[in-house]
């Protein structure tokens, strides 16, 4: 059995009560692209929207930088305007004619090319369909090398919370739907019943076998879609919808 570089995060929605949140682990030899796709899995995103990390490693490099060196050493190498180009924020992005140039304080990297294991310490976030609004927060809780087979990875140890519902206007509009679900009366469950097509929808819950089950089937899906734009096949598109629940 291989050894790999095993990376488990901690995974929160942003702007939403009751938290949902995902316990997971993943190769360390996965592009940022995969990565993205594992998080949508994770989260109920169906790859509908673009989507990018944020990367913020300066707290941490200054840090870094203060305890090796002295201040008058730090400014005999760096000036201001040179620290600063250093410290700026990565965002890991597949790049798209919709795709605007980055700002002048955050450094663009390919999401293709970059894998995991090419980050360290710092501050990670998710961010997808930048009109919703979606922010998924990571912690990185432990990395080791690990003898474990690839075929294992990745996996969801623990979670809460079902996920987003696509287009429902982000954190507030998902609130609105679990408010109405709870509710079962009135003009605002009819319509989201009529456009959900649905009569129960519990966004509390969480399916661990599920999600591990959808974890080895879906960022291959995604990918196919982002990288090399194929059309999802009818069996991908009712693995998504989750039709094999209906046999």
């Amino acid at each position: 059995m291989a050894v790999h570089k095993v990376y488990r995060f901690y995974a929160q929605l942003k702007d939403y009560s009751p938290k949902i949140w995902r316990r997971f682990e993943v190769n360390g030899n996965k592009t940022m692209a995969e990565f993205g796709y594992i998080l949508m899995t994770l989260f109920e995103m169906k790859a509908c929207h673009l989507f990018s990390f944020t990367y913020d490693f300066g707290e941490e490099f200054i840090e870094d930088l203060h305890r090796k060196m002295t201040d008058e050493e730090i400014d005999s190498l760096f000036s201001k305007d040179d620290l600063m180009d250093l410290i700026k924020p990565w965002r890991f992005e597949l790049r798209d004619d919709d795709v605007e140039d980055s700002a002048d304080d955050i450094e663009w990297r390919d999401a293709s090319r970059y894998r995991i294991k090419d980050i360290g310490a710092g501050s990670l976030y998710f961010e997808y369909d930048y009109g919703d609004g979606w922010q998924v927060d990571l912690t990185l809780e432990n990395c080791e090398m690990t003898e474990i087979s690839a075929s294992v990875l990745p996996r969801v140890l623990e979670g809460q919370g079902f996920g987003i519902i696509e287009d429902c206007g982000g954190p507030d509009g998902l609130a609105a739907i679990a408010k109405a679900y709870q509710k079962k009366s009135g003009s605002e469950y009819e319509e989201y019943r009529e456009w959900l097509g649905i009569d129960d929808l519990d966004l509390t819950r969480f399916d661990i076998e599920d999600m591990n089950f959808r974890l080895k089937k879906l960022p291959r899906i995604f990918k196919e879609s982002y990288e090399y734009h194929y059309e999802p096949t009818q069996r991908s598109i009712d693995l998504i919808e989750r039709k094999y629940k209906n046999g």
